[in-house]
């Protein structure tokens, strides 16, 4: 309950006066200091009352790429022009509205998708005190392919088919012979890890919905929850009838107010229905469910450090094994899922896992949900089958490279997958693309033309050097400089370190000195010497996922745009004209 009450304080008061940290410490029989140690862990919590006015610009690679710099230096401009009182202006990370970039946050109030004039009177009212309108988000147009039901009040079949038939067997089948997988990044089979939380002799059980979403470019799951709530409710219902789990938790991030809302509302229309609560639909079975509000932090969409979040601690990741199947909240066998995940769970058991399977195409599996942002004409999310290729994503669905430039590199899933290159050229070899392209071609029936043509696929993006990840696709035009791109994604990483382990809490920042040097005319060729070494270190020796993937940005960028990179540090010059003189590097 400590996170839930922080909030409650913070929702009422504005932030967390010392009187209501003792005061709490005294009702929750927890010391203070303990108190302290997790308000001052998560991002949203304030220790301090807060400004009259708080603007955050979002630092992160599709707002960097979108001229969020200057849109920051000019926030200052306005806040010293005019002498404004009670200002607090700062970048912040990642806000997941990376189609609408630059995204700003307003007194925790989102606004993204704005043009450049629309965005100055924004400011120009927000640092006068003027009231400012929500910021209005489109909805995405159906059907979708994941919605099994042509109405709503067809809603919940599969859930009520299931608390009927009691065949919890027959759906766990279905979905392991749909090859369902994690579609939040790791890829594990789902039916296998709701197996072993069934299989599990416990006396209380948990299935729960990461709907955390932080990771820089990644906003997909933001569109399913606004456009197939049902279909995720549903998801984490079916989750707990099949497990055994009697309560069901979606972990959300708190910048998803609209989000919340939306499932709070299907929440209650499950639970007015019977399908929420005790004795579901007139049987023996009980099931509740919650939300849980993220205090913030890129780290907590690790499940672990999830984990640690919801029993009230400091979101910092466990040591592996155990795993949550068998040890998770509360050490009791739990289920973690991302929202895409659970949100094809109702369609799975209505259609058969025959045609999930056959919703793919060049012979992949099913669909995949994608969150395109960066350099395009038309950024947003979209359906497609699992195996479309990315450059079909990219030139047909978000309609092409902004401004008729060149494609000169993508990351199929965010920082964490790196970058790959546009065109074969930037390969290394001649040899190794003609292998890749083999490979591919056997693998899917598809023989790439360039490195965009590849298949988004796990099996394919990983043969690449790359990963599928949560599908989150950023587009990256000519004329940008990829070490400055590289610095911004690995700043990212620092400033979301959790700092438990020292080779990620010192070895992030290290990178982000090195490659500042870079950027700045002070490296040396021992300097990308140094890089490599402490890449391999990070990758070794890190606690979790964050710091092993730290490295993938400026790797990607020695592999594919070596001359580039050496340019920099032996001529002191940015061939894309963003570094040094200019002073653009961050």
């Amino acid at each position: 309950m400590v996170i839930q009450e922080l909030r409650a304080i913070q929702e009422r008061l504005g932030y967390l006066p010392e009187k209501e940290l003792q005061a709490l410490s005294a009702r929750l029989a927890v010391p203070v200091y303990e108190l302290y140690g997790v308000a001052s862990f998560y991002p949203h919590f304030r220790l301090k009352p807060p400004p009259r006015c708080e603007i955050r610009v979002c630092s992160d690679l599709p707002c960097h790429m979108r001229l969020a710099g200057p849109i920051y230096q000019r926030v200052m401009d306005i806040v010293n022009e005019r002498k404004v009182q009670d200002v607090e202006v700062k970048a912040t990370s990642c806000l997941g509205q990376c189609d609408g970039a630059p995204a700003l946050l307003i007194n925790d109030e989102p606004y993204a998708g704005l043009s450049g004039k629309e965005i100055l009177a924004l400011l120009y009212d927000a640092v006068e005190g003027t009231a400012l309108e929500p910021c209005a988000f489109p909805r995405l147009r159906g059907p979708f392919r994941t919605d099994p039901y042509a109405s709503a009040d067809q809603h919940y079949a599969m859930a009520r088919a299931l608390i009927a038939s009691r065949d919890a067997e027959a759906a766990l089948l279905q979905l392991t012979n749909a090859n369902l997988v994690g579609m939040g990044g790791a890829g594990f089979p789902t039916g296998k890890k709701w197996g072993m939380v069934r299989q599990a002799n416990a006396d209380a059980k948990y299935v729960i919905c990461n709907a955390d979403e932080s990771e820089v470019g990644t906003f997909k799951d933001r569109e399913i929850i606004k456009n197939l709530p049902h279909c995720v409710v549903e998801g984490l219902l079916l989750a707990g009838l099949i497990t055994g789990a009697q309560r069901g938790i979606i972990y959300i991030r708190h910048e998803y107010e609209e989000q919340i809302h939306i499932l709070e509302e299907e929440i209650a229309r499950a639970r007015a229905s019977g399908l929420i609560g005790q004795n579901l639909l007139g049987s023996e079975i009980n099931f509740e469910m919650e939300i849980f509000i993220s205090p913030g932090g890129y780290i907590q969409g690790e499940e672990s450090a999830l984990l640690e979040a919801l029993e009230g601690r400091r979101g910092q990741p466990r040591v592996k094994p155990p795993y949550p199947v068998t040890c998770g909240l509360y050490n009791k066998p739990t289920a973690i899922n991302n929202v895409e995940t659970l949100a094809y769970v109702p369609a799975i058991l209505a259609r058969g896992a025959d045609w999930f399977k056959s919703q793919g195409v060049h012979r992949c599996s099913g669909l995949k949900w994608v969150a395109v942002s960066g350099h395009v004409n038309n950024p947003g999310v979209f359906e497609v089958p699992m195996g479309t290729l990315a450059s079909d994503v990219i030139y047909r669905l978000a309609g092409g490279v902004k401004g008729g430039r060149k494609l000169k590199a993508w990351a199929p899933s965010g920082p964490s997958s790196g970058f790959l290159p546009g065109d074969a050229e930037r390969f290394p070899t001649a040899a190794e693309w003609h292998a890749l392209q083999e490979k591919i071609e056997i693998s899917t029936g598809v023989k790439p033309r360039t490195p965009v043509d590849i298949p988004l696929d796990f099996k394919t993006l990983q043969a690449a050097g790359s990963m599928l990840g949560s599908g989150a696709i950023i587009a990256i035009a000519e004329g940008s400089c990829m070490l400055d791109l590289a610095l911004n994604e690995t700043r990212f990483y620092r400033n979301e370190s959790c700092g438990k382990c020292v080779p990620c809490r010192v070895g992030s920042q290290k990178m982000v000195d090195i490659l500042y040097g870079i950027t700045h005319g002070t490296a040396t060729n021992s300097d990308l010497e140094a890089l490599e070494r402490l890449s391999e270190t990070l990758v070794m020796t890190s606690i979790c996922g964050l710091g092993q993937v730290v490295p993938n940005p400026i790797l990607s960028a020695m592999k594919y745009f070596g001359e580039e990179v050496h340019e920099h540090v032996a001529s002191r010059r940015c061939p894309s004209g963003v570094c040094f003189e200019r002073g653009k590097a961050s």
